[in-house]
C-alpha cells in the first residue's frame, strides 16, 4: 500500500522528502556510521544538528535577539503548569478558553495562582472567537494567555487579545509556522511540534529574556524552571535528539518551499478549496463561524451521526486516513497542516461530491 492522505490532528502528516531524507541517513548521518538516534546530545555533530534548527526557526520566524528559543519535552501539556510557575510574580493570570487545551491550561494554572476567565467561546461549543478588543484584565495580571488555534473545534485568532499592557502567551501547537508572526507581539509563544512541525516528543518555547527569572518559587522543579533550560542551551539533561533533528530538516523544508509568506499562501488555497465546497454543500456543514475559521483544522458535520460514520469508513477505505472528528464534538474533522498537499484537499472534495451524491 502506497501513502495514505493523513488528515490526522497530529501527530501528522509530514513531508516526504524530510522523511525520505530521514531514512537516506538513517543508519549513517553524514560520515559519522551511526543513526542520530544513536549519537551522544554532547557530540560535534548534534551540536550542529541543534544550533542549525534553531538559526532556521529564528530566521524562519524573524526571531529577535532578545528571545530565547528552548527546545523542551513533556508536550504543550507541561507548559500548562511551567508558565504560572515561571511567570506569576503577582500570583494571578487572564485566561481566554476558546476550547478544551486552553481551559485544560487554565484549570492547571489555578493549582499555582488566581486564573481568572476573562473571556469564554464555551456557549457555543467553541465554534467562535469571543471579541477581545476590551476585555476586564485585572490590573496585577502576570500575563494573558490563550490558545491561537483550537485545533479541536477549528477557529483561530486572526486578531490578537487587547492585553492592555500585560505580557501575552500564546499556544500556537497547531498553527506553528503556518503563516508569518510578529513574535514581538508575544511574551512567549509555544507548542508542541506534533502537528505542523516534526514528530511527538518536542516543545518549542519563544521566551522573552526578561520573562526568564531566577526568582521563582523554589519548589518549582528544575527541569520546570526556563532559567534551567535556558542557561543550558536546552542541553541540561537529554535533549529529545532525533525529533529536534527531524524539526530541522522541516525548517530547511519551509525555507527551501519559500518560507511563511508562502505557505501562508499554499495554506490558504488549500483552505479555500475545502471551504468553498462545504460553503455550498447541501449535505455537509462547517461548524465554525467563517470568520474565526482555522486554516489548519476543518471541522464539519452532515447533522446526522450514522451518516458521520459511513463517511468516516468510507473515507478511510478510499486512503483519507484520519477524518474523525475529536471524540469530545463528533462529526468530521481534516487537518490539513502545511505538509498537506493542495491535491489531498482536491481529492478529498472529489470524494466528499461522490459521497453527497450517492446519500442525497
Amino acid at each position: 500500500m502506497g501513502r495514505v492522505y493523513n488528515f490526522s490532528a497530529g501527530p501528522a502528516v509530514l513531508p516526504e522528502e524530510v522523511l525520505k531524507e530521514a531514512a537516506e541517513e538513517m543508519l549513517d548521518y553524514q560520515g559519522t556510521g551511526m543513526s542520530v538516534m544513536e549519537m551522544s546530545h554532547r557530540s560535534k555533530a548534534f551540536d550542529k544538528i541543534i544550533k542549525d534548527a534553531e538559526a532556521d526557526i529564528r530566521e524562519l520566524m524573524n526571531i529577535p535577539d532578545n528571545y530565547k528559543v528552548l527546545f523542551l519535552q513533556g508536550g504543550a501539556s507541561q507548559q500548562f503548569a511551567a508558565i504560572p510557575m515561571n511567570l506569576m510574580k503577582n500570583g494571578k493570570a487572564a485566561y481566554i478558553i476558546t476550547g478544551q487545551w486552553a481551559k485544560k491550561a487554565y484549570q492547571e494554572a489555578q493549582k499555582y495562582g488566581e486564573a481568572v476567565a476573562v473571556a469564554s467561546s464555551a456557549d457555543k461549543t467553541f465554534s467562535y472567537i469571543p471579541d477581545c478588543s476590551d476585555l476586564d484584565i485585572p490590573e496585577d495580571a502576570d500575563y494573558v494567555y490563550i490558545c491561537e488555534n483550537n485545533t479541536i473545534y477549528g477557529t483561530k485568532f486572526w486578531q490578537l487579545p487587547n492585553t492592555k499592557g500585560k505580557d501575552l502567551v500564546a499556544d500556537v501547537s497547531s498553527c506553528f509556522l503556518s503563516e508569518p508572526v510578529d513574535v514581538t507581539k508575544y511574551g512567549v509563544i509555544y507548542g508542541g511540534v506534533q502537528k505542523n512541525v516534526g514528530p511527538a516528543g518536542v516543545v518549542i518555547a519563544i521566551i522573552r529574556e526578561d520573562l526568564i527569572r531566577d526568582d521563582i518559587p523554589a519548589t518549582v522543579p528544575t527541569m520546570l524552571k526556563w532559567k534551567t533550560q535556558a542557561d543550558n542551551d536546552s542541553l541540561y539533561n537529554t535533549p529529545p535528539c532525533y525529533g529536534i533533528y527531524i524539526c530541522g530538516k522541516v525548517f530547511k523544508w519551509i525555507k527551501k518551499m519559500g518560507g511563511l509568506e508562502a505557505m501562508k499562501a499554499h495554506n490558504e488555497k488549500k483552505a479555500k478549496i475545502l471551504y468553498d465546497f462545504l460553503d455550498q454543500s447541501k449535505l455537509f456543514k462547517g461548524t465554525v463561524e467563517k470568520k474565526d475559521r482555522s486554516l489548519m483544522n476543518v471541522p464539519f458535520v452532515t447533522g446526522d451521526e450514522e451518516l458521520d460514520k459511513k463517511f468516516v469508513a468510507e473515507a478511510k477505505a478510499a486512503g483519507f486516513e484520519n477524518l474523525k472528528g475529536h471524540r469530545t464534538v463528533g462529526g468530521m474533522r481534516a487537518s490539513i497542516y502545511n505538509a498537506m498537499p493542495i491535491e489531498g484537499v482536491e481529492k478529498l472534495v472529489e470524494f466528499m461530491k461522490k459521497f453527497e451524491a450517492e446519500n442525497a
